[in-house]
């Protein structure tokens, strides 16, 4: 009987339980040598990755990552030493079990500098995703729907795609909780309509008040420390938080296109404030790293991704308007310090436009993509901004796409709206400022 006991102890010992992978894979950020991948298992499990250069037979080992309850049973590969411009697949088991049944597939940056043009390439753009789910959702009709619009995006074949802000929505079981804050985390990353794009393409974030707290939290929320601690598990993008700033302000370069991703949320002041000039959206150590990284880029085009619209004119909302001064304290400094070629990607409005801002000869743009399954906003249309560009108001679900094409000398951006079934809305061509 003591050996039969023995025995069993040994099994449970020896033999993983098995965990199923719930989320996942998602492509993080892609460099020309590295690469991120980030899962989610429903329970503790050991990962283990192998990966391969596409059509090759040898296949290596990335390594493995202990899932936990701490970390909401993530992990985040990091797999180095790649070679560029190349495509490798990789498969991944979970406690010795083959996850999936085909290999999944990345590919690195291209080494194109000193030796050929800037390669062509299509950005995806979009924000405001609400995942319904009943027990926590006001009664009524679903907030969220339309949730194919994340096929029709993968369908586009983007090489990056760009999450704008509000991009889980937190609810009110959720927000004052570590826990809670990672359910809904775990919610929205684990809804089988989201896994194919997830897969498809380097994912990179921003956050905006769904994500950080309660509808408008400000730099006072008392949890935001728990807000930028899930941000950072689930999300992979590359690149610590610029020196100085707290919260998730970092930047990258993709091809010829440099991103600059700000956190308008961890400093933010109310826009209820009294007097509008101690009004803070981003704070003056975000504005200084923007302003320096801004002017130190030979990027074709610097692209500023930030949760609230920052060349609407109407102070309307948390409109970046709502700021004036310290609004005019950024565009003067990109006007003053002749920096060209600035795009701001924003959403969070529930509409999607294009503004366009010319300031001492330096033309400045703001793409504003939403929303994605949340409700529309249908008053947009009686907004004065006196910004917009004429025809980009669009009043439906869906996303935006940015394709980068052209010799370095000649490059620009083709701007696309469209509706959540993929269907083209809006074109604008934004060109190269010489």
């Amino acid at each position: 009987m003591k050996k039969l006991v023995l025995s069993l102890l040994l099994v449970l010992v020896v033999v993983p339980v098995l965990a199923q992978i719930v989320a996942g894979p998602m492509l993080g950020y892609a460099e020309m040598r590295e690469v991120g991948i980030w899962l989610q298992t429903e329970k503790a499990a050991l990962l283990n990755l192998e990966y391969r250069v596409a059509g090759s037979e040898k296949w290596l080992n990335a390594g493995s990552l202990r899932t936990k309850a701490e970390t909401a049973f993530t992990a985040q590969f990091q797999l180095g030493k790649l070679e560029p411009g190349t495509t490798y697949e990789y498969r991944i088991y979970a406690n010795a079990k083959l996850f999936g049944k085909t290999p999944y597939s990345f590919k690195t940056q291209k080494l194109w500098q000193w030796r050929e043009e800037p390669p062509a390439f299509r950005i995806a753009l979009g924000s405001c995703h609400y995942a319904s789910e009943a027990a926590y959702d006001r009664p009524g009709e679903p907030y969220g729907g339309d949730y194919q619009v994340f096929d029709n995006i993968a369908a586009k074949n983007p090489d990056m795609m760009l999450w704008l802000g509000d991009n889980i929505y937190l609810r009110e079981a959720d927000w004052s909780s570590r826990s809670g804050i990672f359910h809904r985390y775990s919610h929205m990353r684990q809804q089988p309509y989201l896994q194919k794009l997830l897969a498809a393409c380097p994912q990179y974030a921003i956050w905006d008040d769904h994500d950080f707290g309660p509808n408008d939290a400000t730099g006072s929320w008392a949890h935001k420390d728990l807000s930028l601690e899930a941000f950072n598990l689930f999300w992979m993008n590359n690149g610590r938080a610029a020196a100085g700033v707290p919260g998730i302000t970092t930047s990258f370069q993709f091809n010829d296109i440099a991103f600059f991703l700000l956190d308008n949320r961890y400093h933010r002041s109310s826009e209820r404030l009294h007097d509008s000039c101690s009004r803070e959206m981003l704070g003056q150590a975000q504005i200084k790293w923007l302003i320096d990284a801004l002017k130190g880029s030979n990027a074709s085009f610097k692209v500023v991704a930030v949760g609230s619209q920052v060349l609407n004119s109407e102070a309307l909302y948390e409109n970046y308007a709502q700021y004036p001064c310290e609004r005019e304290q950024l565009l003067a400094a990109i006007a003053r310090e002749g920096i060209k070629n600035v795009v701001f990607v924003t959403g969070d409005r529930h509409h999607s436009e294009l503004s366009k801002l010319e300031l001492d000869g330096i033309v400045m743009y703001d793409i504003t993509a939403s929303p994605l399954s949340s409700k529309v906003g249908n008053n947009r249309d009686n907004e004065k901004n006196r910004n917009r560009v004429a025809g980009s108001l669009q009043l439906k679900r869906g996303f935006a796409t940015l394709d980068v094409r052209g010799d370095r000398k000649n490059r620009e951006l083709v701007l696309q709206f469209n509706d959540s079934n993929g269907q083209l809305l809006y074109e604008q061509i934004i060109p190269r400022q010489p």
